[in-house]
């Protein structure tokens, strides 16, 4: 069984590199039109695997050429398919992006097969949760599977990550169920109703997700780095600056870097600088998993930076 696994979703990403966002109406010209492995769950399982983690991926993909291919490209990326289930007559999800010349995005998702990874449809994997020593969840993908499965790791005491993204109202229930929440700003205020502009109002969005039974919350800032929180103390971690050319990944990056750096028993402090490195990386590159890196590059760029 896998130490790290990962549940989520599986995307094709039909990404468009445009000047600017266009007003309704408008009509702008784009270039550089290609289609990219992406989805959260499959990018966080992608950066985990090139960091070196023992990793396995529950997933649902389409039967058609997209889903079959890119389960391969997931073993060839050293992550453990077994639990990657393609769906008969279904496509794989999909991502209608465009990045703008300043390294900002827009992005629409269509689910198709990810909205069938259910409660019901990841029964035969929960004994690969109780087993994993860190569940990583996000939310492009049926709540119920997502609720079934932190309840179950967490009766079988499996550290659950929980990345709140795309932003949405969750549940008591199941935010009790989380050990370490990785939120951005917009998705804090969404499950706090904290606006976030600093660091104060980063910690008073902190302790309304401690209330709630969560021990570490890292909310991160963009540029700024994270603020991470734990039993009501939060500091700021800063980022690496660099000149961003592509933020698509860059959270997806983020979250699978920082549990594979706890995964080798890095301190909190350290996996969050491993992770911004990896993250600092991959906006630098072009798409989702195109632009994540590996561990050399991740090594290579913390000694520069000592």
């Amino acid at each position: 069984m896998n130490k790290l696994v990962v549940l989520g979703s599986v995307n094709a990403d039909h990404v468009l590199q445009v000047p600017s966002f266009p007003r309704p109406g408008e009509t702008l010209h784009g270039r550089n039109y290609q289609v990219i492995p992406g989805g959260k769950g499959a990018n966080q399982a992608v950066a985990a695997a090139r960091l070196h983690a023992d990793i396995g991926f529950i997933a649902c993909v389409g039967d058609d050429s997209f889903g079959i291919n890119i389960r391969e490209n997931f073993k060839i990326d050293g992550i453990d398919i077994t639990a990657v289930k393609m769906q008969p007559n279904c496509p794989t999800g999909i991502a209608m992006i465009q990045v703008s010349d300043n390294g900002e995005n827009s992005i629409c998702l269509s689910a198709e097969a990810n909205a069938k990874l259910t409660a019901t449809a990841i029964a035969p994997d929960l004994e690969r949760i109780r087993q994993a020593d860190y569940l990583l969840m996000q939310l492009e993908t049926p709540l119920c599977g997502i609720e079934k499965a932190a309840q179950v790791a967490k009766a079988a005491n499996t550290v659950v990550i929980l990345n709140p993204a795309p932003a949405r109202a969750l549940s008591d229930d199941l935010l009790a169920c989380v050990n370490i929440i990785t939120p951005n700003e917009t998705e804090a205020e969404v499950l706090t109703g904290i606006t976030v502009t600093d660091a104060d109002s980063a910690q008073r969005a902190a302790n309304v997700l401690h209330a709630k039974g969560i021990k570490t919350v890292m909310i991160t800032l963009g540029a700024k780095g994270v603020w991470l929180s734990q039993n009501g103390n939060g500091d700021i971690i800063a980022g690496f600056r660099v000149e961003a050319t592509d933020t698509t990944a860059a959270g997806d990056t983020f979250n699978g870097a920082f549990v594979t750096g706890l995964l080798e028993d890095l301190p909190l402090e350290s996996a969050v600088k491993f992770a911004h490195a990896a993250a600092a990386i991959s906006v630098t590159r072009f798409g989702a998993q195109t632009s994540i890196p590996t561990r050399d590059e991740v090594d290579d760029f913390l000694a520069q930076q000592s």
